[in-house]
């Protein structure tokens, strides 16, 4: 397989206040807009990735789709994204394998891990 591109797909059930979840409380990059002006389907820049935001969910549950956001500052956005009213499944900790993690929800349910690397771990001492 020569794979040229790729994106995580997301269909939520209400696809304005996802598009507004990523776009204005994470704030997240337009990488392409496409489809009708009054219900357009959006491509985020996902770091080295790339998400889709377009159509609508049948219903059913979110799925087993888990979203991996490596930040800058875990405190600062656990402080703001709390203070956006974002669902915070899980409060900032240090993992065992040495990363700050914490989890939030989209709109859907959909789990979003928001990861910080800190200074004295390998991945910051790994230059390959």
């Amino acid at each position: 397989m020569d794979v040229l591109s790729s994106r995580i797909l997301l269909r939520p059930s209400d696809p304005a206040a996802s598009r507004r979840f990523y776009r204005e409380v994470l704030g997240l990059a337009v990488y392409r807009e496409f489809g009708p002006p009054d219900d357009p389907g959006l491509v985020f820049f996902l770091g080295q990735g790339l998400l889709e935001v377009s159509g609508r969910a049948d219903g059913g549950p979110a799925g087993p789709i888990r979203i991996w956001l490596q930040v800058r500052d875990l405190r600062a956005e656990h402080e703001r994204l709390a203070a956006l009213g974002v669902t915070i499944a899980r409060e900032p900790r240090r993992e065992p394998w040495g990363l700050d993690e914490m989890w939030i929800e989209d709109p859907d349910g959909v789990a979003i891990v928001l990861v910080e690397i800190p200074d004295d771990h390998p991945l910051r001492r790994d230059l390959r």
